[in-house]
């Protein structure tokens, strides 16, 4: 009998569609979250729907060192916040790629980069287990707080690793957990969809 990963719930749809409820659920709501992260000209300039649907933990946009040109995968993008500033930094010739497994995500990421007069956005619905685009086909991938919801984060991370061109990189802001949850928490729909 083969063994299972310890690491992943073996109830991994279950614990998906939990997520991806919760978030549905999430994008009409307003957190105070941005506020604390991002620089006041930030928030200057982007739209109060980016800022006020932000739950992230920190900013991988700092981290990635982008540059004009690129093409920059959010995975999560919930309401836009760092995909708005990705496109910001990669400027008009760059593009910035939100992916998100919400509906209700994915229109108030598109209704914030219309807000704030992007041209060089683009927002996909899809499962970051299984991401919609071709291989090589992005610069940077940036996550903010989203790879621990994944089930199956080496899928994850396998997915990332496709899609990214030679020399590209990952920048994730998110939570670790150093050891093995009890099998009664890990497989808690509940306590994954925050």
């Amino acid at each position: 009998m083969p063994q299972s990963d310890p690491h992943v719930p073996p109830n991994g749809e279950t614990l998906q569609n939990a997520v991806r409820a919760a978030y549905a659920g999430h994008a009409a709501q307003q957190w105070q979250v941005a506020e604390t992260i991002y620089s006041e000209e930030e928030l200057t300039w982007l739209p109060r729907g980016a800022i006020t649907s932000a739950p992230g933990l920190d900013h991988p946009i700092r981290a990635a060192q982008l540059h004009a040109g690129e093409t920059i995968l959010d995975l999560g993008c919930g309401g836009g916040i760092d995909t708005l500033l990705a496109a910001r930094a990669v400027g008009p010739s760059g593009q910035a790629i939100g992916l998100d497994m919400t509906h209700e995500m994915i229109l108030l990421a598109q209704a914030n980069a219309q807000a704030a007069g992007l041209t060089n956005t683009r927002f996909l619905e899809g499962d970051m287990t299984a991401i919609p685009l071709p291989n090589s086909s992005v610069d940077v991938v940036i996550s903010n707080g989203v790879f621990n919801l994944a089930a199956n984060k080496d899928l994850v991370f396998a997915e990332a690793r496709r899609v990214i061109r030679p020399g590209g990189h990952v920048v994730a802001a998110d939570m670790l957990l150093a050891g093995t949850l009890p099998e009664s928490v890990r497989d808690d729909p509940r306590l994954w969809s925050g």
